[in-house]
């Protein structure tokens, strides 16, 4: 039996604010697995066509869109719709925006759920109740949070779920005109 897979486009955030994410994520809500920090361009999808394919039509895209930085806003929440705290985007979400309707296409079309909101996931809870905890505790600890609250978005790559929680790199794909992308991992 061929179980269809859900296929997504991320940003990894590695820098201070990815590992402020990271540990506050960890703390929120231990029992996750391990999830880079990343801002998602193409939200979990299934392909309507092949994955070589999907890779190419996003590595043909990319090549028109030079890197850009993003500014993070305030801490917020997607309660009542789903017990998710995250981190807006503030200035030039429209960027990503644009992006995601770009890359929107062809195989990786798709009706999303949710209007697409730019933004870095902290937690996606269990329900509201801990959602609004969580929430809470994320707020204080990004107001005490000194760091710089810019990231470049540069690198993009193209995740595949595996497992419920459970996402494995396929590809990484730069945007702009610099070298073609680099396999994550070997099949």
């Amino acid at each position: 039996m061929i179980v269809a897979q859900r296929y997504a486009l991320v940003a990894y955030v590695k820098d201070a604010i990815g590992e402020f994410v990271e540990s506050l994520r960890r703390e929120l809500h231990p029992q996750l697995p391990h999830l880079g920090a990343h801002v998602t361009l193409l939200p979990p999808r299934y392909l309507t066509g092949d994955e070589p394919t999907a890779l190419e039509t996003m590595e043909t895209l990319c090549k028109s869109v030079e890197p850009f930085e993003v500014s993070l806003g305030e801490v917020e929440t997607f309660i009542p719709v789903t017990p998710t705290v995250f981190i807006r985007v503030a200035h030039a979400a429209y960027r990503m925006r644009e992006l995601h309707d770009l890359l929107n296409v062809n195989g990786l079309a798709c009706s999303e759920e949710w209007p697409y909101m730019p933004h870095l996931t902290i937690v996606k809870m269990g329900a509201e109740d801990k959602a609004q905890h969580a929430y809470r505790v994320a707020r204080i600890r990004w107001a005490e949070f000194d760091d710089g609250r810019c990231i470049e978005i540069r690198d993009l790559t193209f995740v595949r779920e595996v497992a419920q929680n459970h996402w494995v790199d396929l590809a990484d794909i730069p945007l702009g005109q610099r070298l073609a992308r680099t396999p994550a991992y070997r099949r």
